[in-house]
């Protein structure tokens, strides 16, 4: 019987959070290719000049681990 882990990341983006959501899941799809999910866990952003200068994204990505 398969299993579901989850692995929580930080993904970051320069353009606006949804971004820095897919660059978490972009990121980690090469590695884990059973993915069946992601949960956003956090929003937050760091702050150059008064502005947004990178946000970023506090996310879980569920997976299948096939049994061995």
């Amino acid at each position: 019987m398969p299993v579901v882990k989850v692995l929580e990341l930080v993904g970051t983006s320069n353009k606006d959070w949804n971004d820095a959501v897919n660059q978490a899941v972009k990121e980690a799809a090469p590695r884990i290719p059973n993915m069946v999910g992601v949960e956003v866990l956090n929003w937050t952003a760091s702050v150059k000049d008064g502005a947004i200068a990178e946000y970023r994204a506090d996310v879980k990505i569920a997976y299948v681990d096939e049994p061995r």
